[in-house]
């Protein structure tokens, strides 16, 4: 350990490669309960919100509210709070870190969530959504940036996306709590609904309990000046794996030399991005606007389109949402081992395209009249296994291909970017068309979502970095990083680590 002119330490540490050659044991699937379970509450949510819609707006529901209020203003508002969120959350979670930010932002989408069961009028139901909508952006920045700095890079991208895409697993269990929520031989109209957020609270206190083992993340640690903290951790870790395993580690390769600073400027983190990875910048915009696109419009507004074009009953939309879901999850499950050995480029680029096509194919056949609404959710179930894939990748991207000291700053800017261009117009342009009851409009929205799906995966063909299996130190060099190498052997690195960087 050193000093540099500036009076920052510097030290060389082996803690990433400790922690990239560690083998998957009990103590990761607890990482992956602990963090990934807060996505299937926000499935959940959004899901019965979606599905809910309808009998928001009838009258006895509690809310002098219409179901476009709902799925539009409502939504765009939740997604719009999530932007903000983002932003915000992020930027104090490269500064304070992983573990205190996601425990905190947890703790806020849970109050807004519960302040939202006792909505009186459309105001405060909108003031709530939003402010749901920030606890959860905050959520995506820490969550991801903790699950990529402490997952193996063997199976980062794979854990990734089905972590993301746990989502849809609280999707199927908020369509089903709808189905009971909206039976009104069971619950009131003014019930039913108000009941399922605060089941949403009661399983997010559960996940919160949970949440406390996870560690603060190793490399924020050793960054910021806390190595000997780190050191513990993995250390920890380390005992604990090779006690279930019954055999020794395997020794570290390599050790990167850094200087340790207190954290970044804004001015540094704009630079960083748009300056030295401006090709990636375009690349984690493309992914958000397609992705964010195609999901916030649909996920607020299949149960409408049900509703306004078959007929389907207001408590029967959530049958069909179960399918859809179900799709959705399977998605990221059965192709997510193929993102770490096929490779990011093809797998990213295939899954945005294959989806943006199926999907152009279901607005011929709904345009042409010959759909029904189980033939409809069939399409869309094939739509979205893809698209799923797809659109967890633009989260497993994003938290990946930027240096560490931006790491939550920069998955909060793309999420927040991408988001606000396809997430917060998407509800908004879909719930206008889709209300007009005119089956041509309803095309050219499943149009405009495909052809956005399908642009970004082009993009993706040209700019998707081959991250796979790779440290995450190598993908994209350490902003303290003391030397030219990725991983560095005190001041040495070698020509295949100097030339691992791809822009």
């Amino acid at each position: 350990m050193g000093v540099t002119e500036h009076g920052r330490r510097t030290i060389t540490t082996s803690i990433p490669s400790r922690l990239d050659r560690l083998p998957w044991s009990r103590w990761h699937w607890k990482i992956v309960i602990g963090l990934g379970t807060v996505w299937i509450l926000d499935g959940l949510e959004v899901t019965v919100v979606g599905n809910i819609a309808s009998r928001l707006s009838e009258p006895g529901s509690g809310l002098a509210i219409s179901s476009s209020q709902v799925t539009g203003t409502a939504a765009a508002l939740y997604v719009a709070g999530a932007c903000v969120g983002a932003l915000f959350w992020g930027r104090l979670t490269d500064r304070h870190g992983r573990k205190k930010l996601f425990m905190i932002t947890l703790t806020v989408y849970l109050a807004a969530t519960a302040l939202t069961s006792i909505s009186f009028a459309p105001w405060w139901f909108f003031v709530f959504r939003f402010l749901t909508g920030f606890g959860i952006g905050g959520e995506y920045a820490a969550i991801n940036s903790a699950i990529d700095e402490l997952i193996p890079a063997y199976h980062r991208g794979r854990v990734d996306l089905i972590i993301n895409g746990s989502f849809w697993v609280g999707a199927v269990g908020g369509s089903l709590l709808s189905i009971v929520a909206l039976d009104t031989d069971f619950l009131a109209k003014d019930v039913g609904w108000r009941l399922t957020f605060a089941l949403g609270v009661v399983l997010g206190l559960v996940i919160l309990l949970v949440r406390r083992i996870v560690p603060e993340s190793p490399r924020w640690l050793l960054i910021h000046g806390r190595e000997r903290e780190a050191d513990e951790i993995v250390t920890s870790i380390e005992r604990q794996v090779e006690k279930e395993k019954g055999t020794p580690l395997p020794e570290p390769v390599g050790k990167l030399l850094i200087h340790q600073r207190p954290g970044v400027t804004f001015a540094e983190i704009a630079r960083t991005v748009f300056h030295d990875y401006r090709r990636r910048a375009v690349l984690g915009f493309s992914l958000f606007v397609g992705q964010a696109f195609l999901y916030n419009a649909i996920t607020f507004g299949f149960g409408a389109i049900l509703t306004t074009f078959f007929d389907v009953p207001t408590g029967d939309t959530g049958y069909y949402f179960v399918v859809i879901a179900v799709g959705n999850f399977l998605g990221p499950l059965l192709l997510g081992k193929l993102f770490d050995t096929v490779g990011r480029r093809v797998m990213i680029s295939s899954t945005y395209i294959l989806s943006g096509v199926l999907l152009l194919l279901t607005a011929w056949l709904f345009g042409r009249g010959v759909l029904t609404a189980g033939t409809l959710t069939a399409c869309w179930c094939a739509v979205l296994f893809f698209a799923s894939a797809g659109a967890s990748s633009a989260y497993l991207t994003v938290s990946e291909i930027f240096p560490m000291e931006t790491r939550a700053m920069s998955i909060a800017l793309f999420y927040a970017l991408g988001t606000a261009a396809g997430g917060i117009s998407g509800p908004l342009l879909f719930a206008d068309l889709t209300g007009t009851g005119k089956v041509a409009d309803t095309v050219l929205a499943f149009q405009v979502g495909a052809g956005l799906m399908c642009a970004a995966g082009l993009v993706a063909v040209a700019l998707a970095v081959n991250a796979e299996r790779r440290p995450l130190e190598d993908i994209a060099r350490p902003l303290s990083a003391a030397t030219a190498g990725l991983y560095a052997d005190h001041d040495r690195c070698t020509p295949e680590l100097e030339a691992a960087v791809d822009d």
